[in-house]
């Protein structure tokens, strides 16, 4: 029990710290979903969008916490 404990703890402050970056999010000098490797086609009836970098960030930093994690 003492580790699920644990888990719900480091689980609240990773979705706090979310919380306060998406409320940030205008002032900070990146933009989540606008990054360089961030594709985005678009003509009149048709848009697309291939978060790539963005979705090499996320994995980088999910990758850090659960190695993190998985060490203790």
């Amino acid at each position: 029990m003492e580790q699920f404990g644990r888990l719900l703890i480091i689980t609240g402050v990773v979705i706090a710290f979310l919380g306060v970056i998406l409320m940030l999010g205008p002032r900070l000098p990146f933009r989540i979903g606008r990054l360089p490797l961030d594709f985005s086609y678009e003509r009149e009836n048709v848009r697309f969008y291939f978060p790539l970098g963005t979705s090499i960030l996320i994995s980088l930093v999910l990758s850090l916490i659960l190695a993190a994690l998985k060490r203790r």
